[in-house]
């Protein structure tokens, strides 16, 4: 008899263990490197992230991949092979997040990207199908700096861009949008993240007399063709991509630039949006909780592409809990199911409507187009 209770309290306390199991969250950052500016916001988000998600222990492993896309991998394949992540979220860069899609896929390990490009999600197929990502779509944002420039009588743009996946995608969104427009492009430029020099590229833009320029950079690099610009005697229009919609960049770029104009998340601006827009009372709320930690005025969107993704994960763990335990494949083929079945969620940077075809799920939303304006960013009403 005394085997017997032994054995049922054993059998007890496995299957109370069981059910206990932790969501591991396997998270990559760019906290050190060229977006360390994008990285950190990031990494100080998941501080403030909830610690169980339908009363289910979550457990965030946080690491750095220095802006680099072989580090970014290496942490990817921990996560799958050591940590036996549930869902993978990360990076912070474009080159590092496709870079990670193999080994999400391969896995068959759900991916959350914090990275901007379309690519990323885009065309859906047997590897992308794991792989969901928060930021806006250049296209999105390509759009509505198109309309701007219509809008402000700009004929002729010149672009100048990251000699990487960030700076790519953007020449190709951008030359779309414009060419419909009629908004003829007359010069076309490179640079890496790490240069830190442009002259030649910035004395070929002027000398092609834009109305306008529109840098494809991200973070605090993106302020090195401006300054340049400024220091050369541009006066034209000048556009930023809202991969630097952070203070850090208003920092280092200083007066240089006042009067910038981008397409940003509404987060950025919550407080100045409309009392009936959807996203304020989500946008608000995470900016409330990180200013509170680190200061007023020290939010950015990047760190609420990392909230997002959280919120991502809270809608959709709830729903696999009740198929399978953590840990399991099971179980992280129903969140990656799960996450493609999130609708009408407001978040900090718009609504995730998600489907099998579309692993973004913003709609217009998700942007607004932003002035720099006396050293703050000012909705462009």
């Amino acid at each position: 008899m005394k085997q017997k209770k032994l054995l049922v309290t054993m059998l007890l306390a496995f299957a109370s263990t069981a059910a206990m199991a932790d969501i591991t969250v396997g998270v990559t950052v760019s906290a050190t490197g060229p977006a360390a500016s994008l990285g950190i916001p990031e990494k100080n988000t998941f501080a403030l992230v909830p610690t169980t998600i339908a009363g289910q222990k979550v457990n965030v492993v946080i690491l750095d991949d220095a802006s680099d896309t072989t580090t970014a991998v290496k942490n990817a394949k921990k996560f799958v092979t050591e940590e036996k992540v549930d869902v993978i979220i990360g990076s912070t860069i474009s080159p590092a997040s496709l870079a990670m899609i193999d080994v999400a896929a391969e896995a068959k390990t759900p991916m959350i990207s914090m990275a901007a490009s379309r690519r990323i999600v885009d065309p859906m197929d047997e590897k992308r199908q794991w792989v969901f990502k928060t930021p806006q779509n250049d296209a999105q944002m390509s759009t509505a700096i198109s309309e701007h420039m219509s809008k402000n009588n700009v004929k002729t743009v010149a672009y100048i861009g990251f000699s990487d996946a960030y700076g790519e995608g953007w020449a190709h969104e951008f030359a779309g949008v414009a060419q419909a427009r009629k908004i003829n492009i007359v010069a076309d430029e490179r640079f890496s993240r790490s240069d830190t020099s442009v002259t030649g590229q910035v004395l070929k833009i002027i000398s092609a007399r834009p109305d306008a320029v529109l840098i494809g950079g991200a973070g605090t690099p993106a302020a090195l063709p401006q300054k340049a610009l400024k220091e050369k005697g541009y006066k034209g229009l000048i556009y930023q991509t809202h991969g630097v919609a952070n203070a850090d960049f208003l920092r280092v770029c200083g007066k240089d630039c006042e009067g910038t104009f981008l397409p940003a998340g509404p987060v950025l601006v919550a407080s100045q949006l409309p009392a009936d827009n959807p996203v304020k009372k989500t946008a608000l709320e995470y900016v409330t909780k990180y200013e509170a930690a680190h200061g007023k005025g020290s939010v950015s969107t990047f760190g609420g592409h990392a909230w997002d993704a959280f919120k991502l994960l809270e809608a959709a763990a709830p729903v696999a809990l009740k198929k399978a335990k953590p840990g399991t494949s099971e179980f992280r083929a129903a969140l990656r199911d799960a996450l493609e079945g999130v609708q009408n969620l407001p978040v900090a940077h718009g609504v995730f409507n998600m489907s099998p075809t579309d692993h973004l799920g913003f709609d217009q939303r998700a942007r607004v187009m932003v002035k720099v304006q006396g050293g703050n960013w000012v909705l462009v009403k």
